[in-house]
């Protein structure tokens, strides 16, 4: 404990994903200070897990250049009345969850201040943006990676950084096969084809429709028996004909899927916990696609391969998110005897090797105490 008393703490998460993964650092800092006040931008989790909702979250998320121009204007209010925060001594440390181009500069307003600031789930840096590390280093205290090849990248730069382990691994146990189809209804011996087209509206907007034609394609081939969707609370999935739709925590469909249609982003690293054979696709904006081209750093896209260090799932990106390309990569992953399926097996096995232990949570809490615990 601080000297003054119960520390005063900000964490800040700007989408879903962020209030996933910033609810058990909200729980894990309950536990370590029951007496802190802890505020926050964020959603219904982390309001949940005890903190405070100085502001919300929803409307803010925004991926790609063009989508995010829409979003501008409040994130420059927000970032005001944040300066604000700051100016008036109201914290003593901030924890900013992923977000990454408006959470740089809160990064920057706070750490001008000399309010401590605690990174949590870096900013991709290492895909397209490497030069900004440095500016990123100049403003955090503290960086805590959940990719075990982000250590070295920012290392290599000169920012120290403390690989924490994945959020995904500290949740519920998964369900085994069984008990995920005998939950969602599904026979044993059917061939389940499980297709994520994302959360956010410009994600789903660009992606239902491929998704939807390939898998419907691959049914109507006999390649699959059943189709289930991840979808969300509030998704509209136009003309879904047979596919079912499974609102809410995907994770039986996960594990009740013998091969997935992902959009690129955590939800392969979850696909890869639960074993299942996947290909990985994405869209944005043809301006905002440019953009990345011409400033991207990696050769893979999707976290599994990047964490693999080689190729483990096909990468089916912009003009190659079509139902057509789309069905013929899933063909062979529904085949559980193909030994393209049996390749990418072993390859997901790799990954859920390198994303270390469960106890993310704690030991960011363990890094904001090293801050205010001088």
């Amino acid at each position: 404990m601080i000297e003054r008393g119960a520390p005063r703490i900000f964490i800040s998460a700007g989408e879903p994903s962020g209030d996933l993964h910033a609810a058990p650092v909200v729980g894990a800092l309950r536990d370590r200070y029951p007496g802190a006040s802890i505020e926050a931008l964020g959603g219904p989790r982390m309001e949940q897990a005890g903190a405070m909702l100085r502001y919300r979250m929803e409307g803010l998320a925004a991926f790609g250049v063009v989508e995010v121009v829409t979003k501008i204007r409040a994130h420059y209010r927000l970032l005001r009345a944040l300066r604000e925060d700051f100016r008036s001594g109201r914290y003593d440390l901030v924890i900013l969850v992923d977000y990454p181009g408006f959470h740089l500069r809160v990064a920057e307003a706070a750490h001008a201040t000399g309010t401590k600031v605690l990174y949590y789930i870096a900013p991709q840096l290492w895909a397209w943006r490497p030069g900004r590390a440095r500016r990123l280093a100049a403003a955090v205290d503290r960086l805590a990676v959940v990719l075990p090849f982000e250590q070295t990248f920012f290392g290599e730069l000169g920012l120290r950084s403390e690989y924490v382990g994945h959020p995904l691994v500290d949740g519920k146990p998964w369900p085994t096969r069984e008990q995920a189809r005998t939950q969602l209804g599904v026979a044993n011996g059917s061939r389940v084809l499980g297709i994520f087209p994302g959360s956010r509206a410009q994600e789903i907007r660009r992606l239902w429709q491929p998704f939807r034609d390939a898998a419907l394609q691959l049914l109507a081939e006999g390649r699959c028996d059943r189709i289930l969707m991840a979808g969300t609370e509030t998704g509209v999935y136009p003309d879904p004909g047979p596919i079912q739709i499974v609102r809410g925590n995907p994770v039986a469909l996960f594990a009740a899927a013998d091969a997935a249609l992902a959009k690129s982003g955590t939800t392969t690293l979850e696909a890869a916990l639960a074993g299942t054979p996947m290909v990985v696709a994405y869209k944005v904006h043809p301006l905002s696609w440019a953009v990345f081209q011409r400033v991207r750093t990696v050769k893979w896209v999707s976290l599994v391969n990047l964490v693999a260090g080689r190729e483990i799932v096909p990468e089916m990106l912009q003009e190659h998110a079509v139902a057509p390309e789309l069905a013929a990569a899933l063909r062979p992953l529904l085949d559980r005897s193909d030994p393209r399926t049996q390749a990418q097996r072993e390859g997901l096995a790799l990954v859920r090797e390198r994303l270390g232990q469960a106890g993310a949570a704690k030991r960011v809490a363990d890094l904001a105490g090293e801050l205010l615990d001088p």
